[in-house]
């Protein structure tokens, strides 16, 4: 019987993947924005070693041109594995899967580095249905090979820059009572729209982001400008306590559940090679609706009023308060606030 399960991370261990790997018989495929972690890298070359045909896409550098993954390959490629760089007719590939003899395949938010193993709320989904294994087996074969994937418009899952804003946006405009929203990213206008109009027909929306200071100084204003909206309309938006938030989750209505690589921004939904999977199978989601609860008791509010943002982007970042034009005023002078917060009950 097929089925789909959740690893959820830092709470879940490494095992399940390992054990995969172990496991394969035939073949793996992997593709990986980063991938660093010395168990995971000693697993596959062992899977290499004992005749598994192995592939490894890997994302060469950040789109700052940053060079990333370079000492893995070396090791992968000095084992014999064959490893090449992702499809360049994408800036960035963040999608993170793994197919194993073509019959088991993983959709994750993580990357393969210890960090988001031990220290990051972040989740992976396996998935043993032929129709969603064969999917990721496509787009890897069409990366690979620096051709067309274009699963059209019957896709069972979730990909960009094909069809991840409009699932996305179509999930939240199906929820009817409640929406949890764990993102680092909240800039894509499209999305931001229909969180706002969930919130106006009366779903309880809540969100989990990152800090302002954990964005990149270009995306200040479109990122603090998106959780700004949402807070002026009563959604509620927290961030985790003890925990780095990496993970990509939406939870609709206690029933519906989407995991995967994208961030809620237009580089991921137009310019990226994303994957994300949609899931209804109660076991998983009982699991994640206990992890979300979990979550948002062990959180704090983000203040976004304007001393907040000050304080988050001077004191713990490196600046950028400049660019949204706060309402306050400083050096020995009185600090005014702009009260456009709307409460900070969870």
């Amino acid at each position: 019987m097929f089925q789909r399960s959740i690893i959820v991370f830092p709470d879940d261990t490494i095992k399940s993947i390992v054990d995969a790997i172990n496991d394969a018989t035939k073949s793996i495929l992997i593709k990986m924005f980063l991938f660093s972690d010395p168990e995971l890298v000693n697993s596959v070359i062992a899977a290499k070693a004992r005749g598994v045909a192995v592939k490894v896409m890997l994302n060469p550098s950040r789109r700052n041109g940053e060079e990333e993954n370079g000492n893995t390959r070396e090791l992968l490629e000095a084992a014999g594995i064959e490893v090449r760089d992702s499809n360049p007719s994408f800036i960035i590939t963040h999608e993170k899967s793994m197919v194993i003899d073509e019959r088991m395949a993983f959709v994750k938010s993580l990357n393969w580095e210890t960090k988001n193993l031990t220290e990051t709320r972040d989740y992976a989904i396996l998935t043993t249905h032929p129709h969603e294994v064969k999917e990721i087996v496509l787009c890897f074969e069409a990366d690979w090979t620096r051709t067309e994937f274009d699963p059209g418009d019957e896709a069972y899952l979730i990909w960009c820059s094909l069809n991840g804003r409009e699932r996305i946006a179509r999930f939240i405009d199906q929820a009817k009572h409640t929406l949890f929203v764990q993102n680092e990213r909240f800039q894509d206008l499209v999305i931001i729209e229909r969180m706002v109009r969930a919130a106006s027909r009366g779903v309880k929306v809540h969100i989990m982001a990152t800090p302002p200071h954990t964005l990149k100084m270009e995306k200040i204003v479109e990122g603090v400008g998106g959780l700004r909206i949402m807070d002026d309309v009563g959604i509620k938006i927290h961030k985790l306590k003890h925990l780095k938030l990496h993970g990509k989750m939406l939870l609709a209505d206690g029933c519906r559940a989407i995991i995967g690589s994208i961030n809620l921004t237009p580089g991921s939904f137009d310019h990226r090679r994303e994957l994300a999977i949609e899931i209804h199978d109660v076991d998983v989601i009982e699991r994640l609706q206990k992890i979300a609860d979990h979550d948002w008791e062990n959180s704090h509010t983000l203040d976004l009023s304007d001393e907040g943002l000050y304080y988050d982007l001077e004191q713990r970042g490196t600046g950028g308060s400049e660019k949204l034009v706060l309402d306050v005023q400083h050096e020995g002078h009185e600090k005014k606030k702009h009260h456009h917060h709307k409460g900070h009950k969870k």
